[in-house]
């Protein structure tokens, strides 16, 4: 029997440590898709069933040990990118305009352009 991650369980605070501390080495694609699952998540229409696949991804995304570590160069966050893109696939009809604008504004914060 699996165990369904809430917006309780999930830890803000980590998500947006995790982000700021890489968001350079992760590169823009784990960055951009982590931030439209994190405001997609938070948008009160999208249903409970997608925000535990959503949480489940951004847990996987901060906690330190997975499958391959991050500190690993180039290969480190591939394995992140395969969960949270699983996710974005089962959840993409929450991942809206409103969403991608959201995450477009925190790019630009970060990135530039």
């Amino acid at each position: 029997m699996s165990k369904e991650i809430s917006a309780a369980e999930f830890d803000d605070s980590s998500f947006w440590e995790k982000v700021k501390n890489f968001a350079k080495s992760a590169g823009r694609e784990v960055i951009e898709k982590a931030l439209w699952l994190y405001y997609a998540a938070q948008q009160p229409e999208t249903p409970m069933w997608a925000k535990t696949v959503i949480y489940s991804a951004l847990v996987y995304f901060v906690v330190p040990i997975d499958a391959i570590p991050d500190a690993i160069p180039v290969a480190g966050f591939t394995d992140d990118l395969g969960a949270l893109a699983g996710a974005v696939a089962t959840c993409a009809a929450y991942i809206d305009a409103k969403v991608k604008g959201l995450a477009a504004a925190k790019m630009r914060d970060w990135f530039g352009d």
